[in-house]
């Protein structure tokens, strides 16, 4: 691609605690992320790769370093503006689908727009729109309780791309999925990537990352190498 990356990242720090006690998360690291990749972040636990999913959402700031979105200083922004450009840009999974157990499927996917003040009608009918994209919407008045782990992380996904985000933050998104359910989530987040939404995601879990076109390896708060032009559906000849 031309132009400048969606995401760029350089020098990027992160120290926690002071003194003896200071602990260096992240060494010094530079990355860039383009419109509509699909990358998979990977390292053993403690290499760095939660840490720098944290900053890329806007969770937690770097110590030092400059963090770009869009060409704009992260570091630069305001509280409110970070917080603004999460909720409008950014749209996150985690491991353990964060549903409220006694609320629907369609409920729990209109949550983000609730909080931005949306009418009734137009929230219930953009998380309709997101669960049909994820395959959902005859399930769309099922509690998680009455949805299996597959089904519920599909949910989790609609409510992510209920505000319509530019990059889909995805960590461990199968960690709590067996072998069958893992592969569908995958195909699932794929699919996404392929209608244009740039996917970033931490696993560990190689088969998983065979997903992406890209893969980040973490090692000890760096990047200890990057593969490119990656792809699972890319047939093997001979």
């Amino acid at each position: 691609m031309t132009g400048e990356p969606l995401i760029e990242l350089t020098g990027i720090t992160k120290t926690y605690g002071q003194g003896t006690a200071a602990f260096q998360a992240l060494k010094g690291v530079d990355l860039g992320i383009s419109q509509g990749e699909f990358a998979a972040i990977m390292g053993a636990s403690g290499s760095g790769k939660s840490t720098m999913m944290n900053i890329l959402g806007c969770l937690d700031s770097p110590t030092t370093g400059v963090y770009r979105f869009m060409g704009v200083e992260v570091q630069s922004m305001t509280k409110d503006q970070r917080s603004l450009l999460r909720r409008r840009y950014l749209g996150f999974v985690f491991q353990g689908f964060n549903l409220l157990a006694r609320t629907s499927a369609l409920e729990n996917v209109e949550l983000p727009l609730l909080y931005r003040g949306e009418k009734k009608t137009a929230r219930r009918e953009a998380a309709m729109k997101a669960l049909d994209l994820v395959g959902l919407g005859p399930w769309a008045d099922h509690t998680p309780a009455e949805l299996s782990g597959g089904q519920q992380q599909r949910v989790a996904i609609a409510r992510a791309l209920v505000t319509e985000p530019e990059v889909l933050l995805a960590d461990e998104p199968t960690g709590n999925l067996d072998s069958e359910r893992s592969i569908e989530i995958m195909e699932l987040l794929a699919e996404l990537n392929r209608g244009g939404i740039t996917v970033l995601m931490v696993t560990h879990e190689g088969e998983m990352a065979a997903f992406a076109r890209t893969i980040v390896h973490f090692r000890d708060g760096l990047i200890e190498r990057v593969e490119r032009g990656h792809r699972a559906e890319t047939p093997v000849s001979g």
